[in-house]
């Protein structure tokens, strides 16, 4: 059905626009009229027109400042001119209006039903879009949530390669580098700094966790993670590496409203914990903050900036260097290990050089952290006395430039000693595919099969055996039966059915297919030209 809006003072122009309309087009069309600008402007602001036909010179306001009011209220009306004016002004004004057609009357009535056939495909074509971007919407309504959790998982539970979170955050619209966290804890009740019936309200929450999104997002709108335990993760997005004092109170003020609003939509009590800003991939620090700040307190929200128990750093302290240097460890990042150490130590020479022993302590503390961390990774194995002469080796150091030598020199080592157990680990692991490849690659072997030998996931042997052979597991299982077929039909007078099966193919026709890719040849070709 199409909603058609006749405008012009003239009754006989009027009847005869709604004579054609209703002939040509019987049953599909709504047709209503009016003969002045006023009348016009309130008819199209309950009726919504689909089409209307506007004639300029009308009593009151004329047709092209009451098509400018209805445009703003209505941005889907197509209007065709029909006047009497043929005038350049008029008709660059109906242009800027996106006006479909200009028509000078008098109008035959054939030209009346071409443009109305225009206007209709027009229409048809407007709505068939806005259902398929309903439908996208509609859809996008029930996967966001998922996407949504998958990168509130990932974060806290530390579970992504770098392009993963890059990914999440393209999908996510998310431009930020900054976050801070805030966690939702529920429960039947609050008694001291717990909630009673934690498993209890947790069902409920489930079952309301649509509506509890929606209200929380009024209040503190950002990414939000399913239900875990009696506890929702709030991921929220920020500019600036640091809350200014203003908008953490304006922060909290928001958190309580929420609490309130929850309570009465749910009737399940909620406390609010909320952490400091961090880098995004940092962001885990900040949500285990918002649930200490919880236990910290009995209030219903609690920010980790007003409590006590937090460490906080002076003013000029450079810890983004410092977790920098100690994630390449982890890494086994020799080479950013060695530009960071050095990155910290000019850091401590600029700010206290004169201090020569404070600059030896710190030294000595990061390099027993980093071969903590080496020891965790397996880079090193154990023992008491492995570093008795760390402590009389750093006394005697002279100068600053004799400290950072060692520090950088001891950094170096525990990064080394971790990538070299990696490097050993993965290698290891695809030299015992590549045995174990090599003795069944006649049988009917898969990843999972190679994978569940060597003792890993399917995805990581895949990762590593890429990194360490240059192929993928199918590229090098092809590869080993394709030079024994070679073997097979230069040096034999075996038949193709009976090489394919010897190299563990059961199909002939495929493994021709196969043999061609790879070589260029027919199997029949290549024992030919041998």
């Amino acid at each position: 059905m199409y909603k058609i809006m006749l405008a012009d003072d003239e009754g006989i122009v009027i009847d005869s626009l709604k004579f054609i309309i209703e002939k040509e087009f019987p049953d599909s069309c709504s047709i209503e009229y009016a003969k002045t600008g006023r009348s016009v402007i309130e008819l199209a602001e309950w009726f919504r027109p689909d089409i209307a036909f506007m004639d300029i010179q009308m009593p009151g306001i004329n047709g092209i400042d009451a098509m400018k009011e209805i445009r703003e209220a209505n941005s889907h009306t197509v209007f065709i001119i029909m006047s009497a004016y043929d005038k350049f002004d008029y008709a660059k004004e109906a242009i800027n209006l996106g006006v479909m057609e200009y028509l000078n009357k008098p109008v035959d009535r054939e030209k009346i039903v071409q443009v109305l056939h225009r206007a209709m495909k027009s229409i048809d074509k407007n709505r068939e879009k806005r259902s398929q971007d309903l439908l996208i919407r509609e859809k996008m309504e029930n996967v966001i949530p998922i996407i949504e959790n998958g990168l509130i998982q990932n974060l806290l539970y530390h579970e992504y390669f770098e392009e993963d979170i890059d990914n999440f955050k393209n999908l996510l619209g998310i431009g930020e580098e900054y976050a801070y966290m805030a966690a939702l804890v529920c429960g039947e009740a609050q008694e001291g700094n717990h909630m009673t019936n934690a498993i209890g309200a947790s069902i409920r929450v489930q079952n309301a966790y649509k509506e509890i999104r929606e209200v929380t997002r009024d209040y503190l709108p950002g990414i939000m993670g399913s239900v875990m335990a009696n506890k929702i993760a709030l991921l929220i997005p920020c500019k600036e590496p640091k809350l200014e004092y203003d908008e953490r109170i304006r922060i909290i003020e928001k958190s309580r409203e929420l609490v309130r609003k929850l309570k009465t939509r749910t009737d399940v009590t909620f406390r609010v914990g909320i952490g400091s800003v961090k880098q995004i991939r940092e962001v885990s620090e900040s949500y285990n903050e918002a649930l200490h700040a919880l236990i910290q307190t009995t209030n219903k929200v609690a920010h980790v900036d007003d409590t006590p128990a937090r460490c906080i750093y002076e003013e000029n302290y450079p810890i983004d260097i410092e977790k920098m240097l100690f994630e390449l460890i982890e890494k086994g990042d020799v080479n950013g290990v060695s530009a960071e150490a050095n990155r910290f130590f000019d850091w401590m020479e600029e700010n206290y050089g004169r201090y020569i022993n404070d600059i030896k302590l710190k030294s000595l503390e990061f390099v027993l952290w980093a071969e903590h961390i080496a020891y965790e990774n397996g880079g090193m194995v154990y023992h008491f006395r492995d570093r008795q002469d760390y402590f009389p080796m750093i006394i005697e150091l002279k100068n600053l430039e004799e400290v950072r030598a060692w520090f950088v020199d001891k950094m170096g080592n525990a990064c080394r000693n971790v990538a070299v157990k990696k490097e050993e680990q993965s290698v290891s692991v695809v030299e015992r595919a590549r045995k174990y490849i090599d003795s069944k690659y006649n049988k009917d072997i898969s990843l999972d099969d190679v994978s569940r030998e060597v003792d890993i996931s399917p995805y990581y042997f895949s990762k590593i055996f890429k990194e360490e052979t240059g192929q993928t597991f199918v590229e090098y299982v092809t590869e080993i039966r394709m030079n024994r077929a070679k073997e097979l039909l230069s040096f034999t007078d075996m038949s193709m059915k009976e090489i394919c099966c010897e190299i563990g193919y059961s199909d002939p026709n495929y493994f021709s297919r196969s043999f061609k890719k790879n070589t260029g040849l027919t199997p029949t070709e290549y024992k030919e030209k041998k």
